[in-house]
Protein backbone atom coordinates (compact mmCIF):
# COMPACT_ATOMS: atom_id res chain seq x y z
CA UNK A 1 0.00 0.00 0.00
CA UNK A 2 1.29 3.45 -0.82
CA UNK A 3 0.41 5.69 1.74
CA UNK A 4 1.88 8.93 0.21
CA UNK A 5 -1.15 7.95 -2.31
CA UNK A 6 -3.68 7.28 -0.10
CA UNK A 7 -3.39 10.04 1.90
CA UNK A 8 -3.55 12.14 -1.19
CA UNK A 9 -7.34 10.33 -2.39
CA UNK A 10 -8.91 10.78 1.11
CA UNK A 11 -7.94 14.28 1.63
CA UNK A 12 -8.51 15.42 -1.92
CA UNK A 13 -11.83 13.77 -1.02
CA UNK A 14 -12.56 15.55 2.38
CA UNK A 15 -11.92 18.71 1.41
CA UNK A 16 -13.94 18.70 -2.39
CA UNK A 17 -16.51 16.67 -0.79
CA UNK A 18 -16.67 15.26 2.57
CA UNK A 19 -16.65 18.63 4.37
CA UNK A 20 -19.14 20.14 2.34
CA UNK A 21 -21.68 17.24 2.56
CA UNK A 22 -20.88 17.11 6.52
CA UNK A 23 -22.08 20.58 7.05
CA UNK A 24 -25.45 19.87 5.06
CA UNK A 25 -25.66 17.36 7.20
CA UNK A 26 -25.19 19.67 10.60
CA UNK A 27 -28.42 21.69 9.18
CA UNK A 28 -30.34 18.89 9.70
CA UNK A 29 -32.22 18.68 12.83
CA UNK A 30 -32.10 14.58 12.74
CA UNK A 31 -32.53 14.51 16.80
CA UNK A 32 -32.66 10.93 18.06
CA UNK A 33 -35.97 9.51 18.87
CA UNK A 34 -35.36 10.47 22.51
CA UNK A 35 -35.31 13.53 21.85
CA UNK A 36 -37.84 13.96 18.71
CA UNK A 37 -41.31 11.33 19.46
CA UNK A 38 -42.27 12.66 16.21
CA UNK A 39 -39.40 11.73 14.59
CA UNK A 40 -40.87 10.11 11.80
CA UNK A 41 -43.28 12.53 10.72
CA UNK A 42 -40.33 15.69 10.71
CA UNK A 43 -38.79 13.17 8.31
CA UNK A 44 -35.28 14.49 9.29
CA UNK A 45 -33.79 10.88 10.34
CA UNK A 46 -35.04 9.79 7.06
CA UNK A 47 -33.49 12.82 4.87
CA UNK A 48 -29.83 12.38 6.28
CA UNK A 49 -30.16 8.13 5.83
CA UNK A 50 -31.31 8.70 1.81
CA UNK A 51 -28.57 11.87 1.60
CA UNK A 52 -25.79 9.52 2.92
CA UNK A 53 -27.33 5.93 1.12
CA UNK A 54 -27.44 8.36 -2.38
CA UNK A 55 -24.24 9.54 -1.80
CA UNK A 56 -22.48 6.14 -1.02
CA UNK A 57 -24.18 4.32 -4.17
CA UNK A 58 -22.44 7.08 -6.34
CA UNK A 59 -19.03 6.06 -4.78
CA UNK A 60 -16.34 3.94 -7.46
CA UNK A 61 -16.37 0.56 -5.72
CA UNK A 62 -16.82 -1.80 -7.90
CA UNK A 63 -19.81 -4.51 -6.56
CA UNK A 64 -20.66 -1.95 -3.74
CA UNK A 65 -24.51 -2.84 -2.51
CA UNK A 66 -26.00 -0.08 -0.19
CA UNK A 67 -29.75 0.42 0.92
CA UNK A 68 -32.19 1.95 3.68
CA UNK A 69 -33.58 -1.30 5.71
CA UNK A 70 -36.60 -0.61 7.88
CA UNK A 71 -38.48 -2.57 9.98
CA UNK A 72 -42.27 -1.39 10.58
CA UNK A 73 -42.45 1.02 13.50
CA UNK A 74 -38.69 1.45 14.10
CA UNK A 75 -35.48 4.25 12.77
CA UNK A 76 -34.28 3.21 9.50
CA UNK A 77 -30.66 2.00 8.72
CA UNK A 78 -28.11 2.00 6.09
CA UNK A 79 -26.54 -1.67 4.92
CA UNK A 80 -23.87 -1.29 2.79
CA UNK A 81 -21.56 -4.85 1.35
CA UNK A 82 -18.62 -4.39 -0.81
CA UNK A 83 -16.85 -7.45 -1.90
CA UNK A 84 -13.15 -8.42 -1.39
CA UNK A 85 -10.59 -7.63 -3.66
CA UNK A 86 -7.25 -8.49 -4.86
CA UNK A 87 -7.34 -12.09 -3.41
CA UNK A 88 -9.50 -12.34 -0.21
CA UNK A 89 -11.42 -14.70 0.74
CA UNK A 90 -15.35 -13.30 0.82
CA UNK A 91 -16.30 -15.14 4.17
CA UNK A 92 -14.44 -12.92 6.22
CA UNK A 93 -15.38 -9.30 7.01
CA UNK A 94 -14.90 -5.78 8.57
CA UNK A 95 -18.23 -5.04 9.85
CA UNK A 96 -18.36 -0.93 9.91
CA UNK A 97 -20.79 1.09 12.50
CA UNK A 98 -22.07 4.31 12.78
CA UNK A 99 -24.58 6.31 13.08
CA UNK A 100 -26.80 9.04 11.77
CA UNK A 101 -29.15 10.46 14.75
CA UNK A 102 -28.32 13.21 17.37
CA UNK A 103 -28.49 14.78 20.48
CA UNK A 104 -31.00 17.43 21.15
CA UNK A 105 -30.07 21.11 20.80
CA UNK A 106 -28.32 21.94 24.56
CA UNK A 107 -27.66 25.72 25.31
CA UNK A 108 -25.28 27.66 25.59
CA UNK A 109 -23.52 28.03 21.80
CA UNK A 110 -21.23 30.97 21.06
CA UNK A 111 -23.06 33.90 19.15
CA UNK A 112 -21.65 33.02 16.54
CA UNK A 113 -22.56 29.55 16.56
CA UNK A 114 -25.65 27.11 16.50
CA UNK A 115 -26.63 23.61 16.72
CA UNK A 116 -27.84 23.51 13.03
CA UNK A 117 -25.35 26.22 11.69
CA UNK A 118 -22.07 24.47 10.29
CA UNK A 119 -19.10 26.56 10.67
CA UNK A 120 -15.59 26.50 9.82
CA UNK A 121 -13.21 28.16 11.71
CA UNK A 122 -9.68 26.90 11.21
CA UNK A 123 -9.16 23.22 11.86
CA UNK A 124 -12.50 22.91 13.24
CA UNK A 125 -16.18 22.44 11.75
CA UNK A 126 -18.52 23.40 14.29
CA UNK A 127 -22.34 22.18 14.52
CA UNK A 128 -24.57 19.58 16.25
CA UNK A 129 -23.43 15.18 15.04
CA UNK A 130 -20.76 15.70 12.46
CA UNK A 131 -17.84 14.29 14.58
CA UNK A 132 -20.95 12.09 16.54
CA UNK A 133 -21.16 10.45 14.36
CA UNK A 134 -22.23 11.51 10.99
CA UNK A 135 -18.60 11.35 9.44
CA UNK A 136 -18.90 6.97 9.95
CA UNK A 137 -20.05 6.44 6.75
CA UNK A 138 -18.48 8.87 4.42
CA UNK A 139 -15.34 8.16 6.15
CA UNK A 140 -15.65 4.30 5.71
CA UNK A 141 -16.66 4.26 2.31
CA UNK A 142 -14.08 6.72 1.48
CA UNK A 143 -11.41 4.68 2.93
CA UNK A 144 -12.63 1.36 1.20
CA UNK A 145 -12.06 3.51 -2.18
CA UNK A 146 -9.31 4.71 -1.77
CA UNK A 147 -8.07 1.42 -0.82
CA UNK A 148 -9.82 0.05 -4.36
CA UNK A 149 -8.29 3.16 -6.42
CA UNK A 150 -4.53 2.20 -5.48
CA UNK A 151 -5.40 -1.38 -5.96
CA UNK A 152 -4.45 -2.53 -2.66
CA UNK A 153 -5.99 -5.96 -1.47
CA UNK A 154 -8.67 -5.80 1.62
CA UNK A 155 -11.23 -8.01 2.70
CA UNK A 156 -15.28 -7.92 2.30
CA UNK A 157 -16.14 -4.90 3.84
CA UNK A 158 -20.01 -4.32 5.40
CA UNK A 159 -21.35 -1.66 7.40
CA UNK A 160 -24.56 -0.87 9.70
CA UNK A 161 -25.40 2.00 10.30
CA UNK A 162 -28.46 3.08 12.52
CA UNK A 163 -30.55 6.10 13.79
CA UNK A 164 -31.03 5.39 17.36
CA UNK A 165 -28.13 5.02 19.04
CA UNK A 166 -28.12 8.21 20.92
CA UNK A 167 -31.20 6.92 22.23
CA UNK A 168 -29.52 4.17 23.49
CA UNK A 169 -29.90 1.56 20.12
CA UNK A 170 -33.36 0.71 20.92
CA UNK A 171 -33.82 -0.63 17.18
CA UNK A 172 -30.73 -2.05 17.06
CA UNK A 173 -31.45 -5.75 18.35
CA UNK A 174 -33.98 -6.12 15.78
CA UNK A 175 -31.78 -5.02 13.48
CA UNK A 176 -28.49 -7.34 14.44
CA UNK A 177 -31.11 -10.52 14.05
CA UNK A 178 -32.03 -9.48 10.67
CA UNK A 179 -28.87 -8.29 9.13
CA UNK A 180 -25.92 -10.68 11.10
CA UNK A 181 -26.28 -13.97 8.85
CA UNK A 182 -25.94 -11.25 5.67
CA UNK A 183 -22.30 -10.47 7.61
CA UNK A 184 -20.65 -13.41 7.33
CA UNK A 185 -17.24 -14.59 10.12
CA UNK A 186 -16.84 -10.80 11.27
CA UNK A 187 -13.03 -10.92 11.69
CA UNK A 188 -12.78 -7.00 12.69
CA UNK A 189 -15.99 -4.52 13.95
CA UNK A 190 -14.22 -0.93 13.00
CA UNK A 191 -16.64 1.23 15.38
CA UNK A 192 -15.99 5.23 14.57
CA UNK A 193 -18.09 6.09 17.39
CA UNK A 194 -15.60 6.78 20.16
CA UNK A 195 -13.03 9.17 21.08
CA UNK A 196 -9.45 10.36 21.39
CA UNK A 197 -7.31 11.58 23.91
CA UNK A 198 -5.38 13.74 21.74
CA UNK A 199 -5.26 14.96 18.17
CA UNK A 200 -2.14 13.17 17.65
CA UNK A 201 -2.39 9.49 17.17
CA UNK A 202 -4.71 6.74 16.71
CA UNK A 203 -6.48 6.14 19.96
CA UNK A 204 -8.03 2.87 20.47
CA UNK A 205 -11.05 2.24 22.84
CA UNK A 206 -10.79 -0.50 25.20
CA UNK A 207 -13.96 -0.10 27.42
CA UNK A 208 -16.83 1.69 28.03
CA UNK A 209 -18.84 2.15 31.28
CA UNK A 210 -22.31 1.34 31.75
CA UNK A 211 -25.58 3.05 32.83
CA UNK A 212 -28.08 3.16 35.55
CA UNK A 213 -30.51 5.93 36.54
CA UNK A 214 -34.12 7.45 36.43
CA UNK A 215 -35.99 10.01 37.71
CA UNK A 216 -36.30 10.29 41.70
CA UNK A 217 -39.38 11.64 43.06
CA UNK A 218 -39.92 12.94 46.21
CA UNK A 219 -43.17 14.47 47.86
CA UNK A 220 -44.53 15.74 51.36
CA UNK A 221 -47.35 17.84 50.40
CA UNK A 222 -49.95 17.82 48.47
CA UNK A 223 -49.35 21.28 47.46
CA UNK A 224 -46.89 24.03 48.27
CA UNK A 225 -47.71 26.35 51.44
CA UNK A 226 -46.12 28.92 53.05
CA UNK A 227 -42.61 29.03 54.10
CA UNK A 228 -43.06 31.05 56.76
CA UNK A 229 -45.59 29.01 58.36
CA UNK A 230 -44.39 25.52 57.30
CA UNK A 231 -40.95 25.44 57.02
CA UNK A 232 -39.12 23.94 59.96
CA UNK A 233 -42.13 21.93 61.23
CA UNK A 234 -42.84 20.05 57.29
CA UNK A 235 -39.33 18.45 55.92
CA UNK A 236 -37.93 19.98 52.75
CA UNK A 237 -38.45 17.72 49.96
CA UNK A 238 -35.56 19.11 48.61
CA UNK A 239 -33.59 18.19 51.87
CA UNK A 240 -35.02 14.59 52.08
CA UNK A 241 -33.70 13.73 48.04
CA UNK A 242 -30.35 15.34 49.61
CA UNK A 243 -30.30 12.60 52.28
CA UNK A 244 -31.42 9.73 49.70
CA UNK A 245 -28.53 11.02 47.00
CA UNK A 246 -26.38 10.41 49.96
CA UNK A 247 -26.93 7.06 49.92
CA UNK A 248 -25.23 6.85 46.79
CA UNK A 249 -22.01 8.77 46.98
CA UNK A 250 -20.49 10.24 49.80
CA UNK A 251 -21.05 14.16 49.12
CA UNK A 252 -17.17 15.29 50.50
CA UNK A 253 -15.62 13.01 47.45
CA UNK A 254 -17.95 11.59 45.33
CA UNK A 255 -16.71 8.29 45.59
CA UNK A 256 -20.04 5.96 45.36
CA UNK A 257 -20.73 3.64 48.41
CA UNK A 258 -22.05 0.37 47.65
CA UNK A 259 -19.74 -2.11 46.47
CA UNK A 260 -22.21 -3.55 43.81
CA UNK A 261 -21.51 -0.39 41.85
CA UNK A 262 -17.82 -1.26 41.45
CA UNK A 263 -15.53 -3.64 39.97
CA UNK A 264 -12.10 -4.52 40.03
CA UNK A 265 -9.83 -3.08 37.02
CA UNK A 266 -7.90 -5.23 35.14
CA UNK A 267 -4.26 -5.23 35.54
CA UNK A 268 -4.10 -4.54 31.79
CA UNK A 269 -6.17 -1.61 31.85
CA UNK A 270 -4.15 -0.05 34.48
CA UNK A 271 -1.29 -0.36 32.12
CA UNK A 272 -3.12 1.02 29.35
CA UNK A 273 -4.00 4.11 31.65
CA UNK A 274 -0.57 4.46 33.21
CA UNK A 275 0.52 4.74 29.58
CA UNK A 276 -2.02 6.99 28.46
CA UNK A 277 -1.71 9.05 31.71
CA UNK A 278 1.93 9.63 30.79
CA UNK A 279 1.10 10.62 27.08
CA UNK A 280 -1.77 12.99 28.46
CA UNK A 281 -0.96 14.46 31.82
CA UNK A 282 -2.87 17.48 33.02
CA UNK A 283 -4.80 17.20 29.77
CA UNK A 284 -6.41 14.89 31.51
CA UNK A 285 -8.54 17.24 33.55
CA UNK A 286 -7.18 20.32 31.79
CA UNK A 287 -9.19 19.68 28.64
CA UNK A 288 -12.94 20.60 30.58
CA UNK A 289 -14.31 24.08 30.61
CA UNK A 290 -13.55 24.93 33.92
CA UNK A 291 -14.80 27.95 35.59
CA UNK A 292 -12.10 30.53 36.56
CA UNK A 293 -12.81 32.39 39.98
CA UNK A 294 -10.87 35.02 41.71
CA UNK A 295 -10.70 33.50 45.44
CA UNK A 296 -8.43 35.95 47.78
CA UNK A 297 -7.37 37.35 44.94
CA UNK A 298 -5.69 34.96 42.84
CA UNK A 299 -6.55 35.79 39.74
CA UNK A 300 -5.05 32.00 38.62
CA UNK A 301 -7.61 30.05 41.11
CA UNK A 302 -10.23 27.78 38.93
CA UNK A 303 -12.39 24.99 40.19
CA UNK A 304 -10.60 21.48 40.32
CA UNK A 305 -11.20 17.69 39.45
CA UNK A 306 -11.82 15.11 41.97
CA UNK A 307 -7.88 14.26 41.24
CA UNK A 308 -5.00 15.87 39.65
CA UNK A 309 -3.36 12.65 38.98
CA UNK A 310 -3.15 11.80 35.45
CA UNK A 311 -3.86 8.06 35.78
CA UNK A 312 -6.20 8.70 38.76
CA UNK A 313 -8.06 10.47 36.54
CA UNK A 314 -8.37 8.22 33.80
CA UNK A 315 -9.69 5.19 36.03
CA UNK A 316 -11.69 7.52 37.70
CA UNK A 317 -13.98 8.33 34.52
CA UNK A 318 -13.44 5.07 33.00
CA UNK A 319 -13.63 2.76 35.40
CA UNK A 320 -15.24 4.03 38.22
CA UNK A 321 -19.41 4.69 39.04
CA UNK A 322 -20.35 8.16 39.58
CA UNK A 323 -23.30 9.84 40.06
CA UNK A 324 -24.61 13.15 38.01
CA UNK A 325 -27.82 15.16 38.51
CA UNK A 326 -28.56 15.61 35.04
CA UNK A 327 -31.88 17.52 35.61
CA UNK A 328 -34.55 18.58 38.36
CA UNK A 329 -38.16 19.47 38.40
CA UNK A 330 -40.61 21.37 41.03
CA UNK A 331 -38.20 24.35 40.80
CA UNK A 332 -39.84 27.45 39.81
CA UNK A 333 -37.42 30.03 37.95
CA UNK A 334 -35.41 32.43 40.44
CA UNK A 335 -37.31 35.07 39.09
CA UNK A 336 -40.43 33.55 39.98
CA UNK A 337 -39.49 31.93 43.42
CA UNK A 338 -42.23 32.85 46.22
CA UNK A 339 -41.89 32.14 50.11
CA UNK A 340 -43.01 29.13 49.30
CA UNK A 341 -42.33 25.71 50.53
CA UNK A 342 -42.67 23.51 47.91
CA UNK A 343 -44.51 19.70 47.57
CA UNK A 344 -42.34 17.93 45.91
CA UNK A 345 -38.59 17.78 44.37
CA UNK A 346 -37.15 15.29 41.42
CA UNK A 347 -34.15 14.86 40.06
CA UNK A 348 -33.12 13.20 37.27
CA UNK A 349 -30.14 10.89 38.08
CA UNK A 350 -27.04 9.22 35.92
CA UNK A 351 -24.95 6.07 37.09
CA UNK A 352 -22.03 5.60 35.14
CA UNK A 353 -20.88 1.94 36.15
CA UNK A 354 -17.41 0.01 35.36
CA UNK A 355 -17.75 -1.85 32.23
CA UNK A 356 -17.37 -5.05 33.61
CA UNK A 357 -20.98 -4.35 36.27
CA UNK A 358 -24.40 -5.71 34.99
CA UNK A 359 -26.61 -3.18 34.30
CA UNK A 360 -29.84 -4.03 35.04
CA UNK A 361 -28.55 -5.76 38.75
CA UNK A 362 -27.15 -2.06 39.20
CA UNK A 363 -30.47 -0.28 37.97
CA UNK A 364 -32.53 -2.54 40.67
CA UNK A 365 -29.71 -2.17 43.40
CA UNK A 366 -29.52 2.10 42.60
CA UNK A 367 -33.86 2.03 43.20
CA UNK A 368 -33.92 -0.23 46.17
CA UNK A 369 -31.47 1.63 47.94
CA UNK A 370 -33.15 5.24 47.21
CA UNK A 371 -37.21 4.00 48.11
CA UNK A 372 -36.53 2.09 51.41
CA UNK A 373 -37.56 3.53 54.48
CA UNK A 374 -37.57 6.94 53.32
CA UNK A 375 -37.22 10.08 55.58
CA UNK A 376 -40.04 11.22 57.60
CA UNK A 377 -42.12 8.53 55.69
CA UNK A 378 -42.14 10.83 52.38
CA UNK A 379 -43.57 9.41 49.22
CA UNK A 380 -40.59 8.72 47.26
CA UNK A 381 -40.73 6.83 43.69
CA UNK A 382 -38.05 6.03 41.34
CA UNK A 383 -39.22 5.82 37.94
CA UNK A 384 -35.55 3.80 36.20
CA UNK A 385 -34.72 4.47 32.85
CA UNK A 386 -33.46 1.72 29.95
CA UNK A 387 -30.32 0.09 31.94
CA UNK A 388 -26.96 -0.18 30.01
CA UNK A 389 -23.55 -2.91 30.05
CA UNK A 390 -20.31 -1.54 29.39
CA UNK A 391 -18.08 -3.24 27.41
CA UNK A 392 -14.37 -4.46 27.87
CA UNK A 393 -12.73 -5.46 24.74
CA UNK A 394 -11.54 -8.96 24.25
CA UNK A 395 -7.90 -9.28 24.12
CA UNK A 396 -6.07 -7.69 21.42
CA UNK A 397 -4.59 -9.78 18.28
CA UNK A 398 -0.75 -9.26 17.79
CA UNK A 399 -2.34 -8.19 14.49
CA UNK A 400 -4.10 -5.87 15.51
CA UNK A 401 -1.77 -4.08 18.06
CA UNK A 402 0.82 -4.41 15.22
CA UNK A 403 -1.07 -2.70 12.23
CA UNK A 404 -2.57 0.23 15.12
CA UNK A 405 1.03 1.11 15.52
CA UNK A 406 2.07 1.00 12.06
CA UNK A 407 -1.05 3.36 10.91
CA UNK A 408 -0.36 5.33 13.59
CA UNK A 409 3.32 6.03 13.15
CA UNK A 410 2.33 6.43 9.15
CA UNK A 411 -0.63 8.99 9.40
CA UNK A 412 1.24 10.90 12.76
CA UNK A 413 4.59 9.71 13.50
CA UNK A 414 3.88 7.98 16.86
CA UNK A 415 2.45 4.78 18.48
CA UNK A 416 -1.05 4.25 18.61
CA UNK A 417 -2.36 4.52 22.58
CA UNK A 418 -5.04 2.60 24.08
CA UNK A 419 -7.69 3.55 26.58
CA UNK A 420 -11.22 3.54 28.24
CA UNK A 421 -14.05 5.75 27.84
CA UNK A 422 -16.30 7.20 29.83
CA UNK A 423 -19.23 7.41 28.25
CA UNK A 424 -21.37 4.25 27.27
CA UNK A 425 -22.45 3.03 24.08
CA UNK A 426 -24.95 -0.09 23.99
CA UNK A 427 -23.89 -1.29 20.72
CA UNK A 428 -20.74 -2.55 21.68
CA UNK A 429 -22.30 -5.09 23.89
CA UNK A 430 -24.70 -6.69 21.77
CA UNK A 431 -22.01 -6.15 19.21
CA UNK A 432 -19.45 -8.08 21.35
CA UNK A 433 -22.20 -10.81 21.90
CA UNK A 434 -23.33 -11.31 17.71
CA UNK A 435 -19.60 -11.48 17.39
CA UNK A 436 -17.91 -13.19 19.89
CA UNK A 437 -14.76 -13.99 17.89
CA UNK A 438 -13.95 -10.62 16.64
CA UNK A 439 -11.95 -8.21 17.27
CA UNK A 440 -12.75 -4.61 17.98
CA UNK A 441 -11.22 -1.24 16.46
CA UNK A 442 -13.35 1.30 18.15
CA UNK A 443 -12.02 4.82 17.77
CA UNK A 444 -13.35 8.07 16.68
CA UNK A 445 -12.75 11.88 16.38
CA UNK A 446 -14.29 13.20 20.06
CA UNK A 447 -10.92 14.80 21.69
CA UNK A 448 -10.07 17.29 23.88
CA UNK A 449 -12.62 19.96 23.97
CA UNK A 450 -14.81 18.28 21.14
CA UNK A 451 -17.86 18.50 23.47
CA UNK A 452 -20.02 15.89 22.12
CA UNK A 453 -23.51 16.34 23.15
CA UNK A 454 -22.53 20.17 24.23
CA UNK A 455 -22.54 23.61 23.15
CA UNK A 456 -19.81 24.39 20.49
CA UNK A 457 -18.96 20.61 19.55
CA UNK A 458 -17.21 20.31 16.90
CA UNK A 459 -15.28 17.57 14.36
CA UNK A 460 -11.75 18.19 13.92
CA UNK A 461 -10.78 17.89 10.55
CA UNK A 462 -6.72 17.37 10.58
CA UNK A 463 -7.47 14.41 13.12
CA UNK A 464 -10.85 12.97 10.87
CA UNK A 465 -8.38 12.57 7.59
CA UNK A 466 -5.63 10.77 9.24
CA UNK A 467 -8.15 8.49 11.08
CA UNK A 468 -9.55 7.42 7.53
CA UNK A 469 -5.84 6.94 6.69
CA UNK A 470 -5.06 4.85 9.62
CA UNK A 471 -8.18 2.96 9.75
CA UNK A 472 -7.81 2.31 5.76
CA UNK A 473 -4.47 0.44 6.53
CA UNK A 474 -5.40 -1.41 9.17
CA UNK A 475 -7.89 -2.87 7.63
CA UNK A 476 -5.74 -3.49 4.48
CA UNK A 477 -3.72 -5.92 7.65
CA UNK A 478 -6.19 -7.96 8.60
CA UNK A 479 -5.64 -11.49 8.08
CA UNK A 480 -6.58 -14.03 5.24
CA UNK A 481 -5.45 -12.41 2.11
Amino acid sequence: MNLADLKAITDRKWDEDLLPRLADYVRAPAKSPAFDASWAAHGHLESVVREAQAWGAAQKIAGLKIEIVAIEGRTPCIVFDAPATGGFGHARTVLFYGHLDKQPEMTGWRDDLGPWTPKIEGDLLYGRGAADDGYAIYAALTLIGALDAQGTPRPRCVGLIETCEESGSPDLPAYLELLTPRFGDVALVAGLDSGCGDYERLWVTTSLRGLAGGALTVEVLEEGVHSGAASGLVPSSMRIARQLLNRIDDPATGRVLDEVFHAAIPAERIEQAQRAGSILGDAVWKQFPWVGCNHGGDAQAHALPTTTDPVEGILARTWRPALSVTGAAGFPSVDNAGNVLRPKTTFKLSLRLPPTVDGERAQHALGKLLTTQPPYNARVTFSGDHAASGWNAPATAPWLAQAANAASRAAWGKDAAWIGEGGTIPFMNMLGNYFPEAQFLVTGVLGPKSNAHGPNEFLHIPMVKKLTQAVAAIVASVPGG
